[in-house]
């Protein structure tokens, strides 16, 4: 919102200077109702905007903001986690973990080879990557790759893409594949600075507990800003091999 040094007291707020569609639809649902609750209020005060803005009585509280998110899991809406305790503390705000599928259709490479999954490469390695798929999903997993050392080649195949979970022994996977998030996430970035090559926002198709892979990092990285038909010609791919 705008300000006019003329606004009439009960005068609405301007909208928004530059006029946009949101990215997403939780974006819109939380400007829109940011925007609805103070004009709302503002066009109740009788004040100038210059006035409406420095009144403490007006400002957005936390009961203000929990009633937004109350009304947007109201929809049916659920958060995409980005970190494992999340779910674990609020399971009715947050999407379950999708994890692997296995449609026993898979494609295969040019060598026959079955294609078992995809990401975005967040990085471009020097090479790709073979080891064992290893599921790092609970805390109990890490405590004990963290006690007893993660096994050699590790592929970590993991669903918390804020990096939390895994933060301690990330530098001693041999690759990473994320089931959530974008390049942009939290491990994403991990991952980037310690040199461990990472897929992200990845979607898997029959990939299972100790199968040898070989995964595509040596790809181009990603194009965060690419539309989705190029997104999805970036995507490097995980190749089974037994």
């Amino acid at each position: 919102m705008s300000d006019s040094s003329g606004a009439a007291p009960g005068a609405a707020p301007y909208p928004d200077k530059w006029p946009r569609e949101s990215g997403t639809p939780i974006v819109e649902h939380y400007h829109t109702a940011i925007r609805r609750l103070v004009a709302e209020r503002f066009a109740a005060s009788g004040k100038t905007w210059q006035e409406a803005v420095h009144d403490p009585a007006l400002e957005l509280t936390r009961a203000d903001f929990e009633q937004v998110e109350a009304d947007l899991l109201a929809t049916g809406y659920r958060f995409e986690m980005s970190a494992v305790v999340s779910r674990q503390e609020e399971p009715d705000k947050y999407k379950a973990p999708a994890g692997p599928v296995d449609s026993g259709s898979n494609e295969t490479d040019e060598e026959g080879r079955a294609v078992v999954g995809s990401g975005d490469n967040v990085f471009r390695a020097k090479a790709d990557v073979s080891g064992t798929a290893r599921f790092v999903s609970t805390v109990e997993t890490v405590m004990e790759m963290l006690t007893e050392g993660v096994p050699a080649g590790t592929i970590a195949i993991i669903d918390d893409s804020g990096g939390t979970l895994t933060a301690p022994i990330v530098g001693d996977f041999a690759g990473v594949v994320c089931m959530g998030g974008t390049i942009r996430s939290h491990l994403g970035i991990l991952t980037r600075e310690y040199g461990v090559p990472c897929l992200m926002a990845a979607v898997l198709d029959g990939l299972r507990e100790g199968d040898q892979v070989t995964v595509e990092y040596s790809k181009a990285a990603a194009d965060a800003y690419a539309d989705a038909e190029s997104a999805a010609a970036q995507r490097a791919r995980i190749i089974k091999t037994a």
